[in-house]
């Protein structure tokens, strides 16, 4: 029996742990991510970059520079990437092929459409452009999991929000029964960045989570922000500014589910309703609303 060398490390690693052997945490994450099994192709489409910026500011489970440096094989991100233009067309096409059924395809951003869905074009190949929705589709189904990063990409966000001619659609209607296993929405504007980070090296290690019928992780999920925020239980307010519940000045923390109140945001210092604002509910299916609050 043949097994890969990410593998052989894991079981010796429960081994050592069994027979009370010490061992190096350190060495070993180096090791597995030097091991490219399965890396991370993350393409962008319509929307702020605001995911991409949310994951460099990761401090839970650790920070960026670990995480890329000994966590996760970034093969393909075009903001975080040095290389451009054809090269980078040809690092895209040359991982996806290389690694075949093994990858973690990112995707950030709703995918436009509209014109042949020529509103969001990532590059060229061969003098040809290649759209999102080329890219989504061509990859999607290489890939051994698809990650939709952010409420765009998740449910359509901003980018699909009233009429507009983009015709953006979420990862998961693109890649309808495309793929081998669901798409996992990380829905938030942004995302958070301990959510994807973990669900990633969870996939890296574990394999898919458990997900709602939204297709969400529940341990991210499962829960409503009113239900766990600090200010249940205060004086309902009637004005915003005050301190008390918001519920009834807009608060979407009744209907929304994220871990902003436990997690936080901005290494763990603040949150929407902390620094008094109501809860826009960024991370359900249908943000964005008109108004955001619903005063």
């Amino acid at each position: 029996m043949q097994i890969s060398r990410r593998e052989f490390l894991k079981w010796s690693v429960a081994a050592a742990v069994a027979l009370g052997i010490e061992v190096s945490l350190g060495s070993v994450s180096n090791v597995l991510a030097a091991e490219t099994d399965p890396p991370i192709i993350w393409l962008q489409g319509s929307g702020c970059s605001g995911c991409t910026v949310s994951t460099l500011n990761v401090t839970n489970p650790t920070t960026i520079d670990n995480v890329l440096l000994n966590k996760i094989s970034m093969k393909y991100n075009n903001t975080l990437m040095t290389a451009s233009g054809d090269l980078a067309m040809q690092t895209l096409d040359q991982s996806a092929t290389q690694y075949n059924g093994q990858f973690i395809l990112v995707v950030e951003g709703a995918v436009p459409t509209g014109a042949n869905g020529n509103y969001c074009v990532i590059g060229e190949v061969d003098g040809t452009l290649l759209t999102m929705e080329q890219a989504v589709l061509k990859y999607g189904p290489m890939a051994k999991y698809v990650v939709a990063a952010g409420t765009c990409a998740s449910f359509g966000g901003v980018s699909a929000a009233g009429v507009n001619a983009t015709g953006c659609l979420t990862a998961s209607s693109i890649l309808s029964g495309k793929t081998v296993n669901p798409v996992v929405n990380l829905p938030g504007c942004p995302v958070h960045p301990t959510v994807l980070i973990q669900t990633l090296l969870d996939l890296i290690l574990i394999g898919m989570p458990s997900l709602d019928r939204s297709n969400r992780p529940s341990n991210y999920f499962g829960t409503k922000i009113h239900s766990i925020c600090p200010r249940k239980g205060t004086t309902v307010v009637k004005q915003l500014g005050q301190y008390g519940c918001y519920k009834n000045v807009g608060c979407k923390g009744p209907s929304c589910q994220n871990v902003c109140p436990s997690m936080q945001w901005n290494n763990g210092q603040a949150w929407c309703i902390g620094v008094n604002h109501p809860c826009i509910g960024c991370a359900n299916p249908d943000f964005p609303a008109n108004p955001l609050c619903q005063v």
